[in-house]
């Protein structure tokens, strides 16, 4: 195991009712807001009159940034940017999804920059004095509530790219399951497997040692396994929404990669590339792409690995590591069909003329991947045996 600094800053507030807390947790780092969400669904369940009731009688001003969309555009950034600075604004409440989340990290870092703010997703600039920020989570996916990273589209270019930095951590995230009762089946589904993906970037990677971390990792594995269909065909049992909830936090704040150089992250530099194409959903392009990375990079070296989780999370039962590793990868597969998620980008849409531009885009900084480094011929050669 690796020398490891760990530190997760952000305040979580947990469980029903949680909300009600929000006045008291803003005028601890700010006193007026930029209020973000997206479109209306935060109004119809009534979330959207609660914390603006909450904000009034916490007299707190704020502004409001609405419309913000899946896979979130570079012109939402900078709308909301434009309205921190005119607005004076110095605090931002995030209410929604891992987009609504991550383009409000985009514009707290981008308020202080005197650049355009796609340049931090073009690492052309480093995050400084950003502004500070809370969130309240209505979907179980990304993780975004508790870490630093964001990813941001921009159509003109048909490109999305991800920015990150440890001080765009939210000072708090409140997590109501009950918040995610509306939430469809498909953004569940969805939702369950992009939880899974951040494991598997974070789990497949050339570190020894780390047997406590890919222990947790597993755990949070079969808690996705378990309670990822309940929430699917049951939408209002609390504990499925709960434990997805949890497990969506735990899963990408850093805990399940310490000791470790770093995770993979080939699939979702992959992914990007999907989403930035077709707007597809993130959770539904990983679904498809992660059964192929895995195929595509196991050989008798990352074997051992992949018969791990096949043994301790899927509970195959086979001594050599090959056929383990083969069955685990199917199994991957099988439940992600179980929860009709899509398994072949063809049926999203795709066909070769998208193949050669992805990968080059994919890899763009250079080779993508850690457990095994992908080129750009690499890249196509899965994108390919994905349709």
């Amino acid at each position: 195991m690796r020398n490891f600094i760990y530190h997760a800053p952000t305040r979580i507030l947990f469980g029903k009712n949680k909300v009600n807390e929000l006045g008291a947790e803003v005028i601890k780092h700010g006193s007026k807001v930029l209020l973000a969400y997206g479109s209306h669904s935060i109004k119809e369940s009534g979330l959207y009159e609660k914390v603006v009731k909450i904000l009034a009688n916490s007299n707190i001003p704020f502004v409001e940034l609405s419309g913000i969309l899946p896979n979130p555009k570079i012109a939402s950034v900078r709308q909301g940017i434009d309205l921190c600075r005119k607005h004076n604004v110095d605090f931002i409440l995030a209410v929604g999804g891992g987009s609504v989340i991550d383009c409000v990290k985009a514009i707290a870092a981008g308020v202080s920059y005197n650049g355009d703010v796609w340049d931090f997703m073009i690492r052309k600039a480093k995050v400084v004095n950003p502004l500070p920020f809370g969130t309240i989570l209505t979907l179980a996916a990304t993780g975004s509530e508790m870490n630093g990273n964001a990813v941001i589209s921009n159509p003109e270019l048909f490109d999305k790219r991800a920015m990150g930095d440890a001080s765009l951590q939210p000072c708090f995230s409140i997590l109501d399951p009950t918040l995610t009762f509306t939430v469809n089946r498909w953004q569940t589904a969805a939702g369950a497997a992009d939880i899974m993906s951040h494991i598997f970037e974070q789990y497949f990677t050339p570190d020894e040692g780390a047997f406590v971390q890919d222990a947790i990792a597993e755990s949070i594995l079969k808690t996705a396994i378990k309670f990822g269909p309940i929430a699917v065909s049951q939408p209002d049992n609390y504990e499925a929404r709960a434990n997805l909830m949890w497990a969506s936090s735990l899963a990408l704040n850093g805990l399940t990669v310490t000791g470790k150089a770093g995770g993979d992250w080939a699939t979702h530099d992959m992914e990007h590339q999907l989403s930035a194409v077709n707007d597809m959903t993130h959770g539904a392009g990983l679904a498809i792409l992660f059964p192929h990375w895995m195929n595509y990079v196991l050989n008798e070296i990352t074997a051992p690995k992949f018969a791990q989780v096949a043994r301790n999370v899927w509970n195959v039962v086979e001594n050599d590591d090959v056929i383990a590793a083969k069955e685990g990868i199917k199994q991957t597969r099988l439940f992600f069909n179980s929860l009709d998620l899509p398994n072949s980008l063809s049926s999203q849409g795709f066909g070769e003329e998208h193949i050669l531009d992805m990968a080059k885009k994919a890899c763009l900084f250079g080779p993508i991947g850690a457990l095994k480094k992908l080129n750009a011929e690499d890249v196509a050669i899965i994108l390919r045996n994905a349709l």
